[in-house]
């Protein structure tokens, strides 16, 4: 199977930083990348997510076969000229969203049965579907196999029974991928929290030999520290030459973190999610611009950020515009948010190139720490 170049610049501990290098262009890692669910980041421009610093964007298998629907998707151009996102595209799989969306969800061993959390019509999802809307109908750089989610927490019995299955699934999305020119295929370990299964599921997945490694089945309520362990007890079974990427995370401490223990690549709804509920995320950690601490605030979101909706607006207009129930505060707060996380990728990088990260790492967690404890203000 194709698999894209993918080459270490830096390490420091666990720590690494490289270039994953697509057809459409260069990502480098790690890499935090933008959730463009229905072929948008919502509330932005693409050209905005570009400036902002990101090198690839995430789509959504489940959504877009919904809405517009895949097929129209590729009459269209695929989903790269449909967006007017021009560099590199991962997409989901759809598998999270059956489980978290669904209504009727029916798992058997080919695939699974549900209706439109939309309309409540009837769909079928299997492996080699999955892989035709995500490869030859979106037309992703990075396509994600059909796997199985579970409910957090579960038995191990559920957990191995699913795992079984995903790896199972695993074997049919690379036998429908097939060789593909410029496109590749990552595979995904499941396991719940539990060691065994998370080794046993890992070493299932790396021997089938995708060009990159997933770990499924995080943020899903399992908490910070959960998180950090279900990654510890996973990564030292994964391969040193193929990027690594927890699917669904987080906040700024949960991308430091994973980072320290040798993540490569991340995707989360947060920063246009806050954005949208008047939450910014800062070098100081997030704050809320509904608060009426801010009516008469006149800095910046967070001068530190080089972008202009960090800089150039003020949190008392901010506030103000949340308060008024105006567009442009979601809009100029998920821009904002999403320049932010993309700073804190690229301080991430450059920390570990000139191996400085585990300083970086003590100091933003003892800076994050610090704002918790300040009382909260109505």
């Amino acid at each position: 199977m194709a698999t894209f170049p993918f080459e270490i610049k830096a390490r420091e501990g666990a720590a690494r930083t490289g270039v994953l290098k697509t057809a459409r262009g260069d990502i480098r890692t790690p890499a935090f990348m933008p959730v463009g669910t229905a072929g948008t980041v919502k509330a932005l421009y693409m050209d905005q997510v570009k400036q902002a610093g990101a090198d690839i964007i995430l789509g959504n298998t489940y959504h877009l076969m919904l809405r517009p629907g895949a097929e129209r998707v590729k009459r269209l151009g695929g989903l790269h000229a449909f967006s007017g996102w021009s560099g590199p595209m991962l997409t989901d799989s759809g598998g999270f969203q059956v489980w978290s969306l669904s209504q009727l969800r029916k798992m058997d061993k080919d695939g699974v049965t549900f209706r439109s959390h939309i309309d409540g019509s009837e769909h079928r999802l299997t492996p080699a579907r999955s892989i035709e809307i995500q490869a030859d109908l979106l037309g992703a750089d990075i396509s994600m196999q059909l796997d199985e989610c579970t409910d957090f927490p579960c038995s191990h019995e559920e957990a191995l029974r699913s795992l079984e299955l995903s790896l199972d699934w695993g074997g049919k999305s690379l036998g429908a991928f097939g060789q593909r020119e410029g496109q590749t295929l990552f595979g995904i370990i499941q396991g719940s929290n539990f060691e065994d299964l998370r080794e046993r599921s890992a070493k299932g997945v790396v021997s089938q030999g995708f060009g990159g490694i997933a770990l499924g089945g995080l943020a899903v309520g399992e908490g910070h520290d959960q998180m950090c362990r279900t990654i510890d007890m996973t990564v030292p079974h994964l391969p040193d030459d193929k990027p690594r990427y927890v699917m669904g995370v987080g906040k700024p401490i949960d991308l430091v973190e994973s980072v320290a223990r040798g993540i490569d690549m991340f995707d989360c709804v947060l920063p246009t999610r806050a954005g949208r509920h008047g939450q910014a995320w800062t070098w100081d950690g997030p704050i809320n611009l509904k608060n009426a601490q801010f009516a008469e605030d006149t800095s910046p979101i967070d001068a530190a950020v080089d972008c202009p909706a960090s800089q150039d607006y003020s949190r008392a207009y901010l506030h103000h515009l949340i308060k008024a129930g105006e567009y442009l505060a979601p809009m100029i707060l998920s821009w904002h948010n999403t320049a932010f996380f993309q700073a804190l990728m690229a301080e991430i990088r450059l920390a570990i190139s000139e191996n400085r990260f585990e300083a970086l790492r003590a100091h933003l967690s003892h800076r994050w720490a610090a704002t918790k404890s300040r009382p909260k203000q109505d």
